[in-house]
């Protein structure tokens, strides 16, 4: 990603930059959405599916919400590591103002890359355990933004309510993902406290979901993270969990539109709303991104699904359906979880 071509190889090294990047382009405007006068900000998303997506127009929303005109130029890696390296490595290069970089694998792209102009992120779990910052209150340099750190153990008192026969559960995650291994910990540990066992199981990309539940035995309950890899294949998971009657339970609120039976998570739109406003304190206000402290979510969102869990043959307590924010089918609409992951 970083060494520099000769003179010789430069040009075709560009040529090629550019046809990767038409090619992962997930419908940037490139500078149709801005007006003049505006503001150049590059994006880089990680993968498609719906949580990053609503993350990506909740940063939007915050710069038409300010009236302030922006030059967008949207790019998806599309769960490529590689590629996420060359969008990085093509926004340094751009006479950009500002970077904002979805979720972790792309904000530690951007910032081995990107130097000389502000990265805000979102969706980034552990930002200092990823090396992105120095620590939370004190960022140290040109990278910062809004964690989506959840609260596992919110999630698995959900669990808990829905099964509370259960003695194991499975939690699949992938392996090449900061974020994700941190909340597998996080995970252990709400476990231990609810007397569960957690059976893993790693996964390196989205096509190996499937094989990845399949290699659960005798689990009673199943929790999926905010993995990018994972929450691309969920359709894979949720059958899972509709064959073999055990509930799944999703660390945000997406998911489980898609067919997951509960959370208690973040509200993503909102989580990229904040990175937004971070970002116009930056453009607009002229505040350091080294001193400005990593942000994370207050409030959350307890969403439930009856028609999920009567697939998968649970019933979700009363206690859980008073206090829901959100119930699927009737405060919003479920989603097709065949389209998670895809271009929606």
């Amino acid at each position: 990603m970083r060494p520099r071509t000769s003179m010789m190889s430069l040009s075709a090294a560009a040529a090629a930059s550019v046809l990767l990047l038409t090619a992962c382009d997930d419908g940037g405007s490139g500078g149709d959405d801005g007006g003049d006068g505006g503001y150049a900000i590059g994006i880089s998303q990680f993968v498609t599916h719906p949580s990053l997506d609503e993350s990506r127009d909740g940063f939007k929303a915050a710069f038409d919400e300010a009236g302030v005109d922006v030059d967008w130029d949207e790019q998806n890696a599309q769960g490529e590591q590689a590629t996420a390296s060359t969008i990085a490595g093509t926004f340094a290069t751009d006479d950009l103002d500002l970077v904002h970089a979805i979720a972790t694998p792309s904000a530690q792209a951007a910032a081995q890359s990107i130097q000389d102009t502000p990265v805000i992120f979102s969706a980034v779990t552990d930002p200092e355990g990823a090396g992105l910052v120095d620590s939370w209150e004190e960022p140290g340099a040109n990278v910062t933004g809004a964690s989506d750190e959840n609260p596992v153990d919110a999630q698995f008192d959900v669990l808990s309510s829905l099964a509370p026969d259960a003695e194991k559960v499975g939690v699949i995650y992938s392996s090449g993902e900061t974020n994700s291994e941190v909340q597998v910990e996080q995970a252990k540990e709400a476990a231990e406290e609810l007397d569960l066992e957690i059976q893993e199981a790693a996964v390196t990309n989205s096509s190996e979901v499937q094989q990845g539940v399949e290699s659960f035995s005798d689990v009673d309950a199943i929790y999926v993270p905010t993995d990018n890899q994972v929450v691309s294949a969920l359709e894979s998971v949720l059958q899972y969990g509709q064959q073999n009657s055990v509930p799944v339970v999703a660390a945000e609120g997406d998911s489980v539109e898609a067919g997951a039976v509960a959370t208690e998570g973040l509200d993503y739109h909102q989580l990229g709303r904040q990175a937004g406003e971070m970002a116009l304190r930056i453009l607009e206000e002229g505040e350091d991104p080294a001193s400005m402290p990593v942000e994370t979510q207050e409030n959350y969102e307890l969403v439930v699904n009856p028609e999920a869990a009567e697939a998968m043959g649970v019933e979700i307590p009363q206690e859980l359906m008073d206090r829901a924010d959100v119930v699927v089918g009737e405060d919003v609409e479920p989603k097709d979880p065949s389209e998670v992951g895809e271009d929606g």
